[in-house]
């Protein structure tokens, strides 16, 4: 019996240190990988020491959380591309980027813009900026009761409450009518949204898919990848854009946990929604592998603002995102002000924030007093400590919680979207931005933000100072956690 018991035990240790070294050979492969695709030189050294020395705990962590690369997302569009050049051919007006070579002005902010977005600046758009919740869906609500053709939405977060109700209600009546819906929502996002939800729109014939945002091989494990747009296109003239999700606590009810809620849309008519709709057309094409029927032909001019739809994500050849806002901060001569709910950006950002500073340039960074997630909300004022740059001045918005993605330099350049100042918007979420140049919507902007401001407390770099000694421990281990935040 003793000699049983002694080689069950033999074998079971056996076993247990054959599967802790092919463990530990796992994860020296994976630390490999990780050396070779991480963006940053620290989160590669971070993942691969963790790999080696834990791999028990680091590499069910790294398949989650680790990559920054979305995998499949290119070779599906290039396939996508293919089959546009098929069925469609030149039978639209997608407006092209003009290479460097043939431009007047290279040095423009616009060519990087341009280069970035794959989409030129587009002028003869009308513009309306959208402040809070009740104005937001007041006015997108009323662009899909006129609907006459199809209606394109895309949201992170569709929360059945009586908000998503009402909204689900109009669409159901559109799609009764012979409107043509089709509607994309994060899984992760939209994670606590009932079935049966989604199940009473696909009745009504609506179309309704989810991202997908663990299809293909290499992305089968990764819970970091978000579709973070939030976008609806009417009958391909009329978009809108901006930081609202579907919820009743994005209209700002003061009994919603936050006091309130803070947030910017805006409303896009002309030819501008042309790149708009391109952006989610190729969102649609992953999601279904199938080419969604648009009117691709330029709409019509309605206004006189210049628009530029920029869309980044964890796709692009370079960090999009974290290059918008530096050329943003770089083109301001006097000023430049931003809102963001979440403030952990990348060294690049922050020393574009400082050099601005140190021209002269109004430099205001507006941010939530209240927090609504805890580790981004601590992590973000050891970056403000970071910034160490006298002329930077920071607001805390005290009355709600502030969600609204917003940025204006000088009275040029307007940027409403949904991308905010964290690691996440510049490297793993699918995000998209209007720029806008148009004096009155700056205008409205800047009034905007004059309004916010008086809603502020201005607290300045010292916040982390000012926390005692347990406090600044924990900020500084938030801070080691923002590369995934």
């Amino acid at each position: 019996m003793m000699i049983m018991e002694s080689l069950e035990t033999s074998f079971l240790l056996g076993l247990a240190s054959l599967l802790y070294s092919a463990m530990e050979i796992t994860g020296i492969v994976t630390a490999v990988i990780a050396v070779r695709e991480t963006r940053t030189p620290q989160g590669a050294v971070a993942w691969a020491i963790s790999l080696v020395t834990f791999p028990i705990i680091s590499l069910p962590l790294y398949w989650i959380f680790g990559r920054s690369k979305f995998h499949g997302y290119v070779d599906a569009m290039r396939t996508g591309r293919a089959e546009f050049q098929r069925r469609i051919g030149r039978n639209h007006d997608v407006p092209r980027v003009t290479p460097l070579s043939e431009r007047l002005f290279p040095h423009s902010p616009h060519t990087v813009f341009e280069t970035l977005a794959e989409s030129p600046f587009l002028g003869g758009n009308d513009m309306e900026l959208l402040v809070d919740g009740p104005a937001t869906f007041k006015a997108i609500f009323a662009a899909v009761e006129g609907a006459e053709r199809y209606v394109l939405i895309q949201f992170y977060i569709v929360h059945d409450d009586d908000l998503g109700r009402e909204f689900g209600e109009l669409l159901v009546s559109k799609a009764r009518e012979g409107v043509h819906i089709r509607f994309l929502y994060d899984e992760l996002g939209s994670y606590k949204t009932p079935a049966a939800y989604w199940d009473t729109l696909r009745a009504a014939g609506i179309e309704a898919f989810p991202f997908h945002t663990t299809r293909g091989p290499g992305n089968r494990f990764q819970l970091n990848f978000r579709n973070h747009r939030k976008i609806v296109v009417v009958d391909g003239h009329t978009a809108f854009i901006g930081g609202h999700n579907v919820g009743t606590e994005y209209l700002g009810h003061k009994d919603n946990g936050y006091g309130g809620w803070r947030d910017t849309h805006a409303r896009i008519s002309g030819p501008a929604v042309l790149p708009i709709q391109v952006c989610f057309g190729k969102d649609w094409y992953w999601a279904t592998s199938e080419i969604p029927e648009l009117d691709l032909s330029m709409p019509a001019k309605r206004g006189s603002a210049e628009v530029l739809a920029l869309p980044t994500g964890p796709v692009d050849p370079l960090e999009n995102c974290s290059l918008m806002f530096i050329q943003a901060i770089a083109s301001a001569k006097k000023r430049f002000w931003i809102a963001s709910p979440y403030f952990v950006p990348d060294t690049s950002v922050m020393k574009a924030l400082q050099m601005a500073s140190m021209r002269g340039v109004d430099v205001r960074i507006m941010l939530p007093r209240k927090p609504d997630h805890l580790l981004v909300y601590l992590a973000g004022f050891a970056c403000l400590k970071e910034l160490n740059c006298p002329g930077i001045r920071v607001f805390r918005y005290d009355d709600g919680f502030l969600h609204q993605k917003v940025f204006l330099a000088d009275d040029v350049l307007a940027g409403v979207g949904t991308a905010n100042l964290d690691n996440r918007s510049f490297r793993l979420n699918f995000e998209i931005t209007m720029l806008i140049e148009e004096p009155g919507f700056c205008k409205d902007v800047e009034t905007m933000f004059l309004n916010d401001f008086n809603h502020c407390v201005e607290t300045g770099l010292t916040e982390y100072d000012e926390k005692n000694i347990l406090h600044q421990t924990i900020i500084r281990f938030a801070r080691l956690l923002s590369p995934i935040l």
